[in-house]
């Protein structure tokens, strides 16, 4: 099969086609986002070596005997031991063992075929198509603010950052109910933000300060800058950022002010899916370009490129 492999340079091979274990599927791969992640990973992001990309739409098309034969499927990324602790207590995604969709230990989406355990598995609504439904897994990342931070819905909330998943973070909490406000740097990915009902800035702009709390999703250490100098004592900075490196944190930011800094990743699929599904959030205006398979070394360079949203691959046979 066709699929983009990444070991120090990333280049397109002509792999064998995986073959499910007990209690997996076989997923043909119909559409597959990029994601800032995936670009940190080409930076050497933990050292991973993989075909990249969990953000995905496809269809199972084996084995034989299973019952999601045939179906258009999301799925969850990071697949557990099930039998450790964090297991045991629910929390999966938090398994000592685990792999994770195209960035440990597990080949992803940028590929005509990958395999997921049938339990990763969520079925696409009818209603969805696959230009939306290809972005459930960032969505769902998005809701996961809500958890993470537990702010009541009238909080005053800055999101820093108006890439693919700032923008869809600022829908979510302007959805619940805050008072949401983004700082960028593209005009018009800002305006996608306002259309929404939130109040987007320039950073040279932004003149507010004082927010209960702060969602950190501009993929820069910079980002956690801002956030830091914006949220009010005893608020919260919610940080969504994984990059390559390492960042200088001054703890004086935190313990002075009474900070909480928390980290958000996975989010709710079942969630994300109704949220698309009722039309209450529609993602399509953030795709910017699509390209097949065959030509994903320029596509992942092309999403490497200032103020580019998100890019898509279309990895059918």
């Amino acid at each position: 099969m066709l699929a983009l492999y990444f070991d120090n340079k990333l280049e397109l091979r002509d792999l064998p086609r995986p073959e499910p274990r007990p209690g997996e599927v076989l997923i043909r791969v119909r559409l597959a986002g990029v994601c800032r992640t995936d670009l940190e990973v080409l930076k050497g992001y933990h050292g991973f070596r993989v075909v990249p990309g969990h953000e995905f739409v496809g269809e199972v098309v084996g084995p034989p005997d299973t019952p999601w034969l045939n179906c258009r499927v999301v799925g969850e990324i990071n697949v557990a031991c099930g039998q450790c602790p964090w297991c045991q207590a629910g929390l999966a995604h938090h398994c000592r063992e685990r792999q994770a969709l195209g960035l440990k230990e597990r080949n992803g989406a940028f590929a005509q075929y990958l395999t997921l355990p049938a339990a990763n598995l969520h079925p696409v609504p009818a209603e969805v198509a696959d230009d939306a439904a290809v972005f459930t897994e960032p969505l769902a990342a998005a809701l996961q603010v809500l958890e993470t931070a537990a702010l009541p819905p009238s909080s005053r909330v800055l999101v820093v950052g108006d890439g693919s998943l700032g923008l869809q973070v600022s829908w979510i909490l302007a959805l619940n109910g805050a008072a949401v406000h983004l700082v960028g740097h593209y005009p018009q990915q800002l305006e996608l933000a306002r259309a929404k009902g939130v109040a987007a800035y320039l950073e040279k702009e932004l003149t507010e300060t004082d927010f209960d709390a702060v969602v950190e999703a501009s993929g820069s250490p910079r980002g956690l800058d801002l956030a830091l100098s914006r949220v009010r004592p005893r608020g919260t900075v919610v940080l969504k950022s994984t990059y390559q490196g390492r960042y200088p944190l001054n703890t004086a930011d935190l313990v002075v002010p009474e900070v909480r800094l928390l980290g958000s990743r996975c989010g709710p699929f079942a969630a994300a899916l109704r949220l698309l599904k009722q039309g209450w959030i529609d993602p399509c205006p953030l795709i910017y370009r699509r390209y097949p398979l065959a030509q994903g070394v320029e596509a992942l360079a092309y999403a490497q490129e200032k103020g580019v949203l998100k890019v898509l691959l279309e990895c059918g046979e």
